[in-house]
């Protein structure tokens, strides 16, 4: 899985083989590789399916609050399906693609189409049951599609340079979340009935996303990363990045996926992020908590995601190249001390546009230290074979957390009152991630990471 495990025992590997470290780095006067055109192509989609949920995200807490009359503990069961349902078929999803020896498209499509189908739905649903359903069978399509776009972007780019790779991806990701809230608010300020409009054009997009993705983004074996190599070859050797499979390997089985969780590694990053997702307060929260602090008119509510996206799509490719030569187990960390930080803000008593922009500022930073980078650290820890099933593992881990974090969150505000619920959710976060700290892998994260 690292690259100089690819070279190991070689005939042709030189006396003095080279060290994982000068192996990661591209030699002097060489040019860095280009982000392969599956990376692209799979961010073209992501930006447009951004762009159609963002649209729902944007004003689906104030149309629940506000115009379904749902209690913060009902808004926080129904936020937690919309952020955790997706865990409960993460894993199907991955053992699909993996199983299916090439389908991480097709996988991934049926996800999409999914969530698509799932918009115009909510033009009919008034109440707390029907809305829940809506939000499961749309977060089972995440669900589906997660996994294997991931196992994608990392199957189609080389180790030393994957850290940026999912940096590119999630940057356009989140130009079609910077759009999404932008096209919701003109629609909200020209139609009568708002929401209705906005579900609807919601869906008209996302059809697009599922149509780019069966037209532009390659499938299968043949899938090649920047560089004209296979997916995944060693930047210097063109090899595979791992040997290929011998005669009595075990078949890409769920049995073997969840036996990933054995190795030491990819078991440390899972714990982790299933530790510091319980006290990530989900993105509804964090915008409901900046309106009641400063008082945002309701029409002005859906442009609050803007200042997250914005943030989120200046950082992604900076921290992603970050991640790759600095160590990504820090990057990944150093996000979650950001998210502390805006914590630390929304308790204090700074007030005005300047706090609201700093708390904005410091959320998108955790998700550009942390969303691509996390992949990436686990994309080192697994086989190609299972590189789908293993990165659901560390998903689903993740998105259990916030699911209950979200409903932990709900709870604890309508119990004792919003500043009580974030201050134990700050809490928390601190001490999970001072867990987190000792509780790193213990191998490295990146070919050319050290130990911390």
């Amino acid at each position: 899985m690292y690259v100089a495990d690819s070279r190991a025992g070689t005939p042709e590997a030189p006396a003095a083989a080279p060290s994982a470290d000068s192996a990661a780095r591209p030699l002097a006067g060489r040019r860095s590789p280009a982000v392969a055109p599956t990376v692209l192509a799979l961010g073209a989609v992501s930006l447009i399916t951004d762009v159609s949920s963002e649209m729902v995200t944007a004003v689906l807490p104030l149309y629940l609050v506000a115009g379904l009359g749902l209690s913060p503990l009902g808004f926080g069961l129904l936020d937690g399906i919309y952020n955790g349902f997706s865990a409960l078929v993460r894993l199907v999803g991955g053992h699909l693609a993996d199983r299916g020896g090439g389908r991480h498209k097709w996988v991934a499509g049926a996800g999409y189409a999914l969530s698509a189908a799932c918009k115009p739905l909510l033009l009919v649903a008034q109440t707390l049951t029907p809305m829940g359903l809506i939000l499961a069978a749309d977060r089972t399509g995440k669900g589906l599609r997660t996994a294997p776009r991931d196992a994608l972007i990392s199957l189609s780019s080389t180790p030393e340079n994957r850290g940026r790779a999912f940096g590119v991806h999630r940057a356009m990701d989140t130009a079609g979340a910077l759009l999404g809230p932008l096209v919701a608010f003109l629609i909200l300020r020209a139609t009568v009935d708002g929401y209705d409009a906005v579900f609807t054009v919601s869906f008209c997009v996302a059809v697009v996303g599922v149509l780019v993705l069966v037209l532009l983004v390659p499938g299968g074996a043949g899938t090649r990363d920047g560089t004209g190599r296979p997916a995944g070859a060693d930047a210097d050797t063109g090899r595979p990045e791992t040997p290929a499979l011998p005669a009595r390997a075990p078949r890409p089985t769920l049995r073997a996926a969840l036996a990933l969780l054995h190795r030491p590694e990819l078991r440390r990053i899972t714990v982790c992020a299933l530790l510091l997702g319980l006290a990530t307060v989900s993105d509804s929260f964090v915008f409901l908590l900046l309106q009641r602090r400063l008082g945002v008119p309701d029409r002005w509510f859906a442009l609050l995601p803007l200042g997250t996206a914005a943030a989120f799509l200046l950082l992604a490719v900076p921290l992603g190249r970050l991640a790759d030569r600095a160590g990504r187990w820090r990057v990944f960390l150093g996000g979650h001390g950001a998210l502390l930080l805006a914590y630390a803000l929304l308790l204090s008593s700074w007030q005005g546009s300047v706090a609201a922009g700093a708390v904005l500022l410091l959320h998108g930073g955790f998700y550009a230290a942390t969303d691509g980078v996390l992949m990436a650290a686990a994309s080192d820890s697994v086989p190609r074979e299972l590189r789908s099933s293993g990165l659901a593992l560390v998903q689903t881990g993740q998105a259990l957390a916030r699911f209950a974090c979200s409903l932990g969150f709900g709870a604890a505000w309508t119990a004792w009152g919003d500043r009580t619920a974030l201050t134990a959710s700050a809490v928390l976060l601190a001490l999970c991630a001072v867990f987190a700290l000792c509780l790193r892998p213990i191998r490295p994260t990146t070919p050319s990471e050290g130990l911390l």
